[in-house]
């Protein structure tokens, strides 16, 4: 074996071009990347500096070339053909390959109503830099979509004077991803720093200076921006006879149907030894799920088991959850001088915990606490919630039982 492609430049995809060189595999690496830039990370361009987007990138092209990557930047994978283990590009080219990794991430869910092309997404630094160069003090910014993505752009705006209103078809923003008592506050702190909500609405029109809620009621909008969410990119896998779901599926070991192609990041949707499959969109589980595919196409056998975990920085709060936080869970909450904690009890197991607080005051607990669910511990809610008992000293106790 000496040929393996990778399909999708974004964390994952260049993550594990260069993680198949650190496990000694000396065959040809090709990355390929749609966007006409260098491979960069996407958390940073909802946090523009100075007034500009930020471009952080991955890699530079010095390290691309030191590693013996071959990027090509600008083209996509217009075919797939599993049975000739080859991909067709958009520049005509063809390419084959021994092993194939599938990152090509997630896509933003479009609008159906009238009007729907003049809202701008918000995935891609263009994307990012579209938005920010318009969004100027003492215009109207309406963001449909009150998840993660919507109410980051959201604190950024209004730090810059731009009068900001949300849009949420639900009847409270954060609904889907941040536990209730975190998503309450948050929520609080965009009404005290003037944020506007019309929550339960749908969208019936989109005009050159308004957002029209489905009950008529116009919402001013120099610009709309189109934060509903992502769907897994699949159409290529699709299109080659691979099975797909609610991402493109995948066994443990992140091998998909065919076993030469395996898919990793934010298009995957992984096997779980319960059953089902299960999709994680964050930035460091696209990074720990590039590893192990990197490993096992290089000939390994190491199954994907990291805990899902993800971040949010809104205003000077940031928020973190490690786990599957769920209604039926037994939450127990614990008082800090910083912000708060709430661990989740699923028949007396800690399975999940989440945390808000200034800054990242309270990345300590949560990495802590990502231990302890890793180390399958049932303890002591009393104990949890009394913020004299350390949480280095419950997980030192569990690991000598």
């Amino acid at each position: 074996m000496d040929r393996i492609v990778i399909i999708g430049a974004g964390e994952s995809g260049t993550r594990a071009a260069f993680a198949l060189r650190e496990t000694g595999f000396a065959g040809s690496v090709t990355l390929i990347g749609t966007e006409p830039h260098l491979p960069y990370e996407r958390p940073p361009l909802s946090k523009p500096l100075n007034g500009a987007v930020q471009m952080k990138p991955i890699c530079g092209a010095e390290a691309l070339e030191a590693a013996g990557i071959d990027y090509r930047q600008g083209v996509s994978a217009s075919r797939l053909d599993a049975g000739d283990r080859s991909v067709t590009l958009s520049d005509g080219r063809t390419l084959t390959y021994d092993k194939l990794l599938l990152a090509t991430g997630a896509r933003p869910r479009r609008l159906a109503c009238i009007g729907a092309e003049r809202a701008l997404d918000f995935r891609t630094y263009a994307n990012a830099a579209a938005i920010f160069a318009r969004a100027e003090a003492g215009r109207h910014v309406a963001i449909i979509g009150g998840g993660l993505i919507g109410m980051e752009l959201a604190a950024v705006l209004r730090g810059k004077g731009i009068m900001v209103s949300v849009i949420e078809m639900a009847p409270k923003p954060l609904g889907r991803a941040v536990p209730p008592r975190f998503a309450a506050k948050l929520h609080a702190r965009h009404q005290d720093e003037g944020v506007t909500f019309h929550l339960g609405q749908g969208i019936a029109e989109i005009t050159g200076d308004a957002v029209v809620l489905s009950d008529g009621t116009p919402v001013p909008a120099d610009i709309a921006v189109a934060a509903i969410g992502v769907q897994p990119d699949t159409a290529l896998a699709e299109a080659a006879g691979l099975a797909v779901g609610n991402g493109i599926l995948t066994d443990g070991y992140l091998r998909t149907s065919d076993p030469n192609i395996y898919a990793s990041g934010d298009c995957a949707a992984v096997a779980q030894p319960g059953g089902g499959y299960v999709r994680f969109e964050s930035w460091r589980n696209a990074r720990t799920q590039a590893e192990v595919a990197a490993l096992n196409m290089a000939g390994g056998k190491e199954a994907f088991s990291a805990i899902p975990w993800f971040w949010t920085d809104q205003y000077d709060l940031g928020l973190q959850v490690a786990g599957l936080p769920h209604p039926d869970h037994q939450s127990v909450t614990r008082q800090l001088d910083g912000g708060e904690l709430e661990f989740y009890l699923d028949g007396g197991r800690l399975v999940a915990a989440a945390g808000l607080g200034f800054g990242n005051g309270l990345a300590k607990d949560i990495k802590l606490s990502e231990m302890l669910i890793a180390a399958g511990v049932s303890p002591d809610p009393g104990a949890l919630a009394d913020a004299s008992v350390n949480l280095k000293a419950l997980l030192k106790s569990a690991r000598a039982a």
